[in-house]
């Protein structure tokens, strides 16, 4: 049975991973994942049920990243004074609840409802998990921890997204928030049992937390998250007819394409930890870098199934090698309010999410064709890596002793 922290654990730094609480919070990754993903792959369907074009269902992957944008500041910091375990468990309680709205929405606009509630826990769980795994995690490997919380997102891609894209193209798209809102329970229960009481983490308070919003290396990095990742999404939003009509893969190659796309962001994931706690700011250039070149270079590689499905591959990785630099940065620049910076850290993402679904819709309505989206997904990754440039600029104008440091993420008491 989990207990309490010992007075030994408050007050020294962990040299061991506490494996049963970062699998309980990498499961509730693994859910989020699973349901911010799987809509892409099953557009088509969702399109043919409520007689819209794809990109007019796109907009259900908007409403969602949109909810998560609203959610993740007004939870953070409504809900600064909440015990951080109890805060985890009810995220995952009101996901459920989203998720099951979707699986009986009756019209396209309740579905479109039902992704924007859905939505609303995302970013707040993400950010209180990573902070909450950080200072699980043994000294010295923050950003390895961070990761370890963004595995599950990334796992989700190889099995559930996946395995539930298949079930929704033979059983109906329902089918598939059927076992998100599954995966849902389950996570809360990991969380209960397995997560200890996280009583070492900061409790501050909503005026605290807000203080993030008028710190400019906060605002800069999120913008470069915001800008920067959405090349990802405007690929991935359309990946399944950009695979079939572009590529010539068949409608059941598609699962195929999406765990390859989930083995990137594993792959990514795992490379971006390691080389964030090596140097945070070298990470996020080197993985913006790389997505200027794989994202142009998709524009190509679409037109051939191998290229298309290896192409896949490296977006992924790219994407998903950005996360825990950006997290672990949003962190050291932040102070003390950290729970409002990590949670607004997946809100960027998701207006990414939604900017790139949006544009890609655009691009493809005006007769572009479905490759033009890596095109627009190149351009933002440029705009990110110019924008990270001058904010490492302005950082390093400022004097070494007015220059927010890295903070702890446990409280002073003992």
């Amino acid at each position: 049975m989990t207990s309490s922290l010992s007075a030994a654990d408050r007050v020294a730094p962990r040299t061991s991973w506490h494996i049963p609480a970062m699998l309980a919070l990498a499961l509730g990754g693994f859910g989020i994942g699973t349901t911010e993903f799987v809509t892409m792959g099953l557009l088509p369907d969702i399109a043919a049920d409520f007689r819209i074009t794809e990109p007019t269902a796109g907009h259900a992957v908007s409403a969602y990243a949109l909810g998560v944008v609203v959610g993740a500041p007004l939870i953070a910091a409504l809900c600064a004074r909440v015990p951080r375990k109890k805060l985890l468990i009810a995220l995952m309680a009101a996901f459920t609840v989203g998720n099951a709205a979707t699986v009986l929405a009756p019209t396209f606009g309740s579905l479109v409802a039902a992704r924007f509630v859905s939505g609303l826990p995302h970013g707040a769980y993400f950010g209180v998990a990573s902070l909450a795994a950080a200072t699980l995690a043994p000294a010295g490997q923050r950003a390895k921890a961070v990761a370890a919380v963004m595995l599950g997102l990334s796992v989700a891609n190889v099995v559930g997204v996946p395995g539930a894209t298949w079930l929704g193209q033979h059983l109906g798209w329902r089918d598939a928030y059927v076992v998100v809102a599954i995966i849902g329970v389950a996570t809360v229960a990991a969380l209960w049992r397995f997560v200890p009481p996280l009583t070492t983490m900061t409790i501050t308070d909503p005026r605290t937390e807000l203080g993030a919003l008028r710190r400019p290396q906060v605002l800069l990095t999120l913008a470069v998250g915001a800008i920067g990742f959405g090349g990802m999404f405007a690929v991935y939003t359309y990946i399944a007819t950009t695979m079939t009509d572009v590529a010539g893969l068949s409608v059941g190659a598609v699962p195929i394409v999406l765990a390859l796309f989930g083995l990137g962001m594993i792959a990514g994931n795992v490379l971006g930890g390691i080389l964030a706690d090596r140097g945070v700011d070298r990470s996020i250039f080197a993985a913006l870098l790389a997505m200027v070149v794989i994202l142009a270079g998709f524009v190509l590689a679409a037109h051939n199934p191998v290229t298309a499905a290896l192409g896949a591959f490296l977006v992924g990785a790219s994407g998903a090698a950005l996360a825990p630099g950006l997290q672990t940065r949003l962190m050291d620049v932040a102070a003390d309010a950290q729970t409002l910076a990590a949670a607004l850290n997946h809100a960027a993402l998701n207006i990414a999410n939604a900017a790139g679904a949006w544009l890609g819709g655009l691009v493809i309505a005006a007769g572009l064709g479905y490759t033009a989206p890596a095109a627009v997904g190149a351009v933002l990754a440029i705009a990110g890596v110019l924008l990270f440039t001058t904010t490492v600029w302005l950082a390093r104008r400022v004097s070494p002793s007015s220059r927010s440091a890295p903070i702890s993420t446990t409280s002073p008491r003992g």
